[in-house]
């Protein structure tokens, strides 16, 4: 695999392809803490959203302004075909680490 994807960007990329057409921040982190029990604030997230857009793996774009949120839009992403292989290359490489794992990992 080319590149690094760390573990919060690589949950941060799965959360979104969950979410699909609702991925925005406030989705995004309350989706985190419920299925992967992790407290994120807003400005951590922005962050890591800001570098995955940075390494090409995201793009962005913002929806219509509501009245709900006094007229201001809410930012969209989606994965980049980039993206998508990076995780695929994680899962695949993950898949094989555990193949080949002679401890027992088991739960007894």
């Amino acid at each position: 695999m080319k590149g690094y994807l760390g573990e919060f960007e690589e949950l941060v990329l799965l959360t979104i392809a969950h979410l699909g057409n609702e991925a925005y921040g406030t989705a995004i982190i309350e989706s985190l803490a419920e299925r992967a029990g992790r407290k994120i604030s807003l400005g951590a997230l922005h962050a890591t959203l800001t570098r995955l857009e940075e390494k090409s793996l995201l793009t962005s774009f913002l929806g219509e302004p509501t009245a709900t949120r006094g007229g201001r839009r809410k930012r969209y992403f989606e994965l980049t075909q980039k993206a998508i292989q990076a995780l695929n290359d994680m899962k695949s490489l993950r898949d094989e680490l555990w193949s080949v794992s002679k401890v027992n990992l088991s739960v007894e």
